[in-house]
């Protein structure tokens, strides 16, 4: 199938298809004598996974990991559950920080309890303010995002 089919069968656009090629997540297909990327249905077993994995907001990394266990399936996979332990772990860091974001969103919008004029707005007031603190702002740090594109 040509990469048009491949992204139709598996919701894929078909830039991400060839991002994760680059990436070496998916292996280079085939090509016809016309140039045409030739994909079989491994491609599309593979590209699930990666989806899939990729919904469950893992990093390239971590799929890449996951992926050398599915090329070598004598191997042990002790590994993978160690993988999938410090996954839960940045989930459970996420969740926090995005705990503190709710909260100091929250703060802010307490800031104006009643329409008025922009100029006198506490929210807009607030927001002009600078961050506090030298570093990272709240919600910076995003596990396993790498765009718009490439989900």
């Amino acid at each position: 199938m040509k990469i048009g089919e491949l992204a139709g069968r598996t919701s894929t656009p078909v830039e991400t298809i060839r991002y994760y090629e680059r990436e070496g997540l998916l292996p280079r297909p085939a090509r016809t004598s016309g140039n045409y990327r030739i994909y079989g249905d491994s491609h599309v077993d593979r590209l699930q996974m990666i989806r899939h994995c990729r919904s469950l907001d893992m990093t390239l990394g971590e799929i890449r990991r996951l992926l050398q266990f599915c090329d070598a399936p004598e191997e042990n996979c002790g590994e993978v559950t160690v993988l999938l332990e410090e996954h839960i772990g940045h989930v459970a860091t996420r969740i926090a920080e995005l705990k503190e974001l709710q909260k100091k969103l929250k703060a802010l919008r307490s800031q104006c309890q009643q329409a008025q004029a922009a100029k006198d707005c506490g929210i807009l007031q607030t927001l002009a303010m600078p961050v506090d603190g030298v570093g990272r702002e709240p919600g910076e740090h995003r596990h396993g995002l790498l765009g718009p594109t490439h989900g």
